[in-house]
């Protein structure tokens, strides 16, 4: 007889799965996208969806219906997100400030080596890393994850949604910019859950495009500005009234000039994560920036090993520290990058279109559909839906992962069966350490698990006995 905390988690985990219900339009598929989660959870591989059959133990024909899960419209990808972000929210505890709940934001690029996967394009990588090469070829994805804080007092950021956002030309009368699509998808995130939100992000995204639509819909922005970024003193208002609008823009200013007048300037401690008994000094200026047509909070901050930094939030009325604060956590969205290409392999994919038609390795630009009948316009939609709906319900996994290592941090440590250097089971685990211990029960949860438990019964009826070398052992 296994141990019962083992199959804990793994009824907790389906407590949470059974939330996304309402996105399969029919029993199977949500069955089949309970062991697609799982097989997300727990494989040790990163080679696609032949990795799930083997981390599973699943019969050989379980291979097409889970690749078939990808491509069916009976998962229904928007639903799924919405839902997925109700969640999250309830799993977790949302980072807020001043009444706001705070989201991250980034851009992260995928090396393809297919020469018939729709959306592949040459890409550059503008990266201090030398791991990375200059230019690519692969899709280019843009994320947004929720901030989330634990009873560790710790941060981590929860991923809600990817999608590929360049690569594939649908109209030529369609003028979208990558920035106009991170817009229109963090509206899809926040609107299901209609709270108002605080979207930080780097240099890139710190553009009219992205705040003028986030203010109109009452949402705020927290960015890095760039180096070359200019504003304006407010106008000064005339003694006398004039005929007219009253003038906007006063003196121009670049925003880096803003250093040389230190004097000034505020010490205090460092509110970036995981600095202690470090000092900085920051100085805050309320200017008027072109883009967005009116004032933006603008801090300029030394830190003594960091350097400097110029930070601007939509928000007038924010405290500079809080600035400073949201955009160190910044970083999380970058380390949960790490594990979603390193631990559950959310972007490594194999999906072919045989009908497309080979990428021309000489163009590096982007694939005109629209020149195209219509029949094979919809094949490659479909194919980049795979794509979205793979890397969805892999971050939906991630999202698993990260709520069973701070909700049941205990009984994660005390079910791992394997070994660390830097052990430390006061603090939350890892979700490299949270699949291996969910890995480990898997068996348990086969032989002991509840039968009413609907994942049990399917996980069961699935199983290839000969690729389970836990059951033979049982038996």
């Amino acid at each position: 007889m296994h141990s019962p905390s083992t199959i804990t988690l793994w009824i907790e985990w389906f407590r949470c799965v059974q939330l996304l219900r309402p996105a399969c339009t029919r029993l199977a598929t949500f069955k089949w996208l309970c062991l697609a989660l799982a097989g997300f959870t727990v494989r040790g591989d990163i080679a696609g969806v032949t990795s799930f059959v083997r981390a599973l133990g699943l019969k050989e024909s379980a291979y097409d219906s889970l690749l078939g899960l990808f491509h069916t419209p009976a998962l229904d990808l928007t639903k799924l997100t919405h839902l997925w972000t109700r969640v999250a929210l309830k799993l977790f505890h949302p980072v807020q400030v001043g009444g706001r709940t705070v989201y991250l934001a980034d851009g992260i690029k995928v090396a393809k080596e297919g020469r018939r996967m729709p959306a592949v394009k040459k890409l550059h990588q503008e990266s201090n890393n030398n791991t990375k090469p200059e230019f690519i070829w692969g899709h280019s994805f843009q994320a947004v994850s929720l901030l989330a804080t634990n009873r560790f007092g710790s941060t981590v950021a929860v991923p809600l949604v990817s999608r590929i956002h360049e690569g594939v030309v649908r109209s030529n009368r369609d003028k979208r910019t990558l920035l106009d699509r991170l817009v229109l998808m963090f509206c899809e995130v926040v609107d299901a859950v209609a709270t108002p939100a605080v979207l930080v992000a780097d240099a890139y995204y710190c553009s009219g495009k992205v705040m003028r639509p986030l203010l109109a819909a009452g949402h705020h922005v927290v960015t890095r500005a760039r180096t070359n970024a200019v504003a304006y003193q407010p106008a000064p208002v005339p003694a006398t009234p004039r005929r007219g609008r009253r003038a906007m823009y006063g003196e121009r200013v670049e925003l880096r000039s803003l250093f040389e007048d230190w004097s000034c300037a505020i010490s205090a401690p460092s509110p970036v994560y995981g600095e202690d008994g470090v000092k900085l000094t920051y100085r805050v200026v309320d200017l008027v920036w072109r883009p967005v047509g009116q004032l933006v909070r603008v801090v300029l901050v030394s830190h003594p090993k960091r350097g400097r930094i110029m930070l601007m939030s939509t928000d007038i009325e924010i405290d500079p520290l809080d600035v400073i604060a949201l955009y160190g956590y910044r970083f999380k969205i970058e380390v949960g990058f790490k594990q979603a290409l390193r631990t559950l392999g959310a972007y490594a994919y194999h999906f072919w279109m045989a009908a497309m038609k080979p990428l021309n390795r000489r163009r590096s630009g982007n694939t005109h559909i629209h020149m195209e009948n219509s029949d094979y316009r919809e094949r490659v939609l479909n194919k980049i839906a795979a794509y979205h709906r793979y890397v969805q319900v892999a971050c939906i996994a991630q999202g698993l992962q990260q709520h069973l290592a701070v909700n049941f941090h205990s009984t994660v440590w005390s079910c791992f069966r394997s070994w660390l250097r830097t052990m430390t089971p006061a603090a939350p685990p890892s979700e490299a350490v949270v699949a291996s211990t969910m890995r480990t029960a898997l068996d348990d949860l086969r032989l002991d698990g509840p039968e009413d438990l609907a994942l049990t019964q399917f996980l069961r009826e699935q199983t290839d006995p000969t690729r389970c070398p836990g059951l033979v052992l049982a038996a």
